[in-house]
This record gives structure tokens, C-alpha cells and sequence, in this order.
């Protein structure tokens, strides 16, 4: 029996008493013919599987994630895979959903237990078989752990796609609110429709063949936040847990060619002076952090009539006065408000038009 591709009686698992996988006797019959593979077990910490994103590698065996848009890639040779994630369940019964690709085709699971297998491909055809998965939730719904992956073979994926992004940013940044696929607005818990992998960022960054980080955190910002969250964008910035202000991030690993920074939604028309020193004060800290990157201030995608105005006198006086000492400091402001997904975030078609017009924007500036 499968339930959302999550093993619960399928074939015949060989287990240590840890809970370990040695070797999986594999039974497909889709075809109506069986096929018996032997997998191997590979740590998380194996050389051929790829890690992207802030994680926690304390644990080297079970690396631990919180950030939205964290993925992991790995490629196999064989007709059969198996994956192993463990879920903090943060709020006692709460689920990280996450997005599997394989071979190009996308599905977004949710996790169902503190621990589950679950069954990448099985009858896959010769070859060699690429896997992409994503975290699509956020820090405020708990961690993951990638605990391993058994298949025939891990083989070497091609090498690593040399631009690099990061997105900084709140809930919008975090793809929250929009995806309905599969449950609607107002129904469920407030994560169900969250979608980094089809965030703009994400989008975006594929489209330029660019790797990516989401910095990110809902409702987060950049001097007040709301929801009564007690962290805003400079204090957690240097951190692999971003919502929760913990664990120190080491900036030498991930380098970005442009950094984007959609900052301003949850802080909302603040006293003038005020918002544009935070906001310069944060710029230079990115600069001592980035100090080659190309900085790009944004407007925020859902600012109302009242907003965006006041958004976009605050960046152009905050770029013309970083542009005295650091002239790859840059704007872009959205042609339009995105508003049609859950809460007045963006839906998931209004992701794919923002990306679209960062995209042209970001292609014109770095001679992409």
C-alpha cells in the first residue's frame, strides 16, 4: 500500500535494531512482472549527495534545516530509491511539506510521521535518474533532517551551477499563502499553502541557472515585524535558524553574485529617517559579509496604494546615499501589486510574474 509515496508495506525492508537501512529487498510490480533490487544504504554525508542552503551540519549523519527553499540533489543509476527525512513536528502535530523532483517530473508531499521512507522511484527504467528535494516550509513550522537514501548507486551529478542568489525577504520571499492545489484559502492550517520551490526566487534563479538561499522569515522586518514576533531581519541574518535566532551561520560557504532584499510589507509607513538609517545600517552589513555582490532593494510584491508610494521614496533616498560610498547598491520596483493567493500574498501565478520581471531586470544588470 502507498500513501503519498510514503512506504507502508512495500517490498521487504531490512533493518538494523537502530532503525537503519543496510540493504532493502525492493519488490515493484507496475508492470505486472516483479523486479527484485538489491539498495544500498548512503549516509547523509555522503560526497555524492549535494547540499544547498543554510543548513546544520553538526550531526553530519543527519544534517538538520529550517530555511524555506533549502534543497538537496542527488543522481542514481538503477530503477529504484528510497528516501529517509525526519520532521521536528515543532507544534506537536505539524508537517514540513517539501517538493520531490524526479527526472523534471514536480510533486509536493507532506510529511506523515516523525520519520518517514519515502519511495522516490521504484521501476524507473535504465539510466541514470536525477532527484531535486526542496523544503517548501518555513523555520516556523520546525526543522528537517535528511537521515539518507538507499538505491542501486549514487552517481556523481554534473557540476554545480556557478551564479549564485540569495533572496532576502519576509512571507512573500517564503512563498506562503500560495498554493491552493490542494487545500483552498481559509481551510486547513495557516502553512498548507506554502510553496518555496514555486516562490518567485526559486523561479527566478532556475530561470538564470542560478543556485539560491531564501533568507527569509513571515511576517519578519527590517525594524519592525509583526504578529508580535520578537526578531527582525539584521538580529537573525547570521543565523541558520532564522525565525528562532539560533545557530550561527558561516558566510564563507555560500557567496552570492546578487543578494535581493524585499524588506518593508510587515513594517509598514514608519517615520522616514528612521526606516532609511535601519535600512543603510543593513546594507552595510551586507556588504561586510558580501562584499563583491550586487545588492538590489525591492519593493515589496504586495504593497498597497498606500505603501508602495512611501516604499519606493524610502529605496530611491537610500540608494542615492549608499550610492555615494558603494555604487553596486540598485533598485527595482514592481510594475504592480500581487495579491490573489491567501492573506493578499501572491498566488502561485503571480510568483511566476514576479520572477518574470526580476528576472528581465536582474538579466540586464549582471550581462546574464
Amino acid at each position: 500500500m502507498l500513501n503519498n509515496r510514503l512506504i507502508t508495506g512495500l517490498g521487504v525492508l531490512m533493518l538494523m535494531a537502530c532503525g537503519v537501512f543496510v540493504n532493502i529487498s525492493l519488490t515493484a510490480c507496475g508492470d505486472g512482472k516483479k523486479k527484485d533490487s538489491t539498495l544500498n544504504f548512503y549516509q547523509a554525508d555522503d560526497p555524492l549527495i549535494r547540499y544547498t542552503g543554510r543548513i546544520d551540519f553538526s550531526d553530519k549523519l543527519k544534517p538538520k534545516f529550517w530555511q524555506p527553499g533549502v534543497y538537496i540533489e542527488w543522481a542514481f543509476e538503477g530503477d529504484s530509491c528510497i528516501l529517509i527525512l525526519e520532521d521536528e513536528m515543532l507544534w506537536g502535530d505539524s508537517h514540513n511539506y517539501f517538493e520531490l523532483v524526479v527526472d523534471g517530473k514536480e510533486q509536493r508531499l507532506q510529511m506523515k510521521t516523525k520519520r518517514d521512507t519515502i519511495l522516490v522511484a521504484t521501476d524507473a527504467g535504465p539510466g541514470i535518474h536525477r532527484v531535486f528535494f526542496c523544503k517548501n516550509t518555513e523555520a516556523g513550522i520546525g526543522y528537517m533532517r535528511f537521515a539518507g537514501i538507499s538505491c542501486q548507486k549514487l552517481v556523481p551529478l554534473p557540476p554545480p551551477m556557478k551564479r549564485k542568489i540569495e533572496f532576502i525577504g519576509n512571507s512573500i520571499t517564503s512563498g506562503m499563502g500560495s498554493d491552493e492545489s490542494e487545500i483552498p484559502c481559509g481551510k486547513g492550517v495557516w502553512y498548507d499553502q506554502h510553496n518555496a520551490y514555486q516562490s518567485y526566487g526559486a523561479i527566478a534563479a532556475r530561470s538564470m541557472n542560478a543556485q539560491y538561499h531564501l533568507s527569509s522569515v513571515s511576517g519578519i522586518g527590517l525594524m519592525h515585524s509583526c504578529c508580535e514576533m520578537k526578531v527582525i531581519m539584521p538580529q537573525v541574518f547570521d543565523k541558520v535558524n532564522m525565525r528562532d535566532d539560533s545557530v550561527d551561520w558561516n558566510f564563507t560557504n555560500y557567496q552570492p553574485d546578487v543578494v535581493s532584499v524585499c524588506l518593508g510589507q510587515n513594517d509598514g509607513i514608519q517615520d522616514s529617517a528612521t526606516f532609511c538609517s535601519n535600512y543603510i545600517l543593513f546594507i552595510k552589513t551586507l556588504r561586510k559579509h558580501y562584499p563583491s555582490a550586487t545588492i538590489v532593494c525591492l519593493t515589496s510584491p504586495m504593497a498597497n496604494d498606500q505603501l508602495m508610494p512611501v516604499l519606493k521614496k524610502y529605496l530611491a533616498a537610500i540608494t542615492k546615499e549608499v550610492n555615494k560610498a558603494d555604487s553596486n547598491v540598485h533598485t527595482y520596483f514592481f510594475s504592480k501589486r500581487y495579491s490573489r493567493g491567501c492573506g493578499e500574498h501572491p498566488s502561485l501565478e503571480e510568483h511566476q510574474e514576479i520572477a518574470g520581471e526580476l528576472t528581465v531586470f536582474l538579466r540586464e544588470l549582471m550581462k546574464w
